[in-house]
């Protein structure tokens, strides 16, 4: 993996092996909180957030919804599933906390350095769940509020993006429960329709893409 500067400063990692990155070259922080946190965390009215991340990856939107759980004082618990974690020094040369809240770098390394498989409770506001393993073959264990939908491009991992799995998503949703995601392709859109989904095309985030999806349940 290589690091890469994005348009708004924020780096991301690119996949020489899968020519991608994790996140838009047109800036890695400004999409995360815009498709993650404002269209979709900031979008459900609950007061506890159950919430599932397809795809730790760099950790950034973990954190992110770290600082808007105590930020807005709701009470999140974040399941997040990642097949191959990066190491704790590719994280430091992200260096995330030092653009967005350096005062709160140790919770960014915490969401690294916590263990698997097991609830850790990092601020009286988050409790992290991380599960290392395959989406694919995952068997979900309760139910969702909130999905943040990050995998590769479907292009590049086509097995992240069938209907069987959107199906699985669909039925792992509290009513009224969200998935958000920046893949606006229509073939995307019909399938989580056709999961049962209310979907949305939303304006993308400012520079980057032109639209997301956000889809209801």
């Amino acid at each position: 993996m290589e690091l890469e500067q994005t348009a708004d400063g924020s780096y991301t990692l690119f996949v020489p092996e899968l020519n991608e990155h994790y996140h838009s070259v047109k800036g890695a922080l400004t999409e995360s909180e815009h498709i993650f946190i404002n269209m979709g965390m900031k979008h459900h009215p609950s007061s506890t957030l159950r919430i599932l991340e397809i795809g730790f990856g760099t950790g950034l939107n973990a954190f992110l919804t770290l600082l808007e759980a105590d930020n807005s004082k709701r009470q999140v618990h974040y399941t997040t599933i990642e097949r191959y974690p990066v190491s704790n020094d590719i994280a430091h040369q992200l260096a995330y906390p030092e653009q967005i809240c350096p005062e709160r770098s140790n919770d960014f390394y915490a969401l690294h350095n916590s263990a698997w498989n097991t609830d850790i409770s990092l601020t009286p506001y988050f409790i992290l769940h991380k599960v290392e393993g395959d989406f694919t073959n995952y068997k979900f264990q309760g139910a969702f509020d909130l999905i943040y939908f990050d995998a590769f491009a479907p292009e590049k991992q086509p097995e992240m993006w069938s209907q069987e799995l959107f199906n699985t998503l669909y039925a792992s949703l509290n009513s009224g429960g969200i998935l958000t995601t920046y893949c606006a392709k229509g073939v995307i859109r019909r399938m989580l329709q056709t999961a049962g989904f209310t979907v949305e095309r939303l304006p993308g985030p400012p520079g980057g893409k032109r639209e997301i999806l956000r889809a209801s349940k």
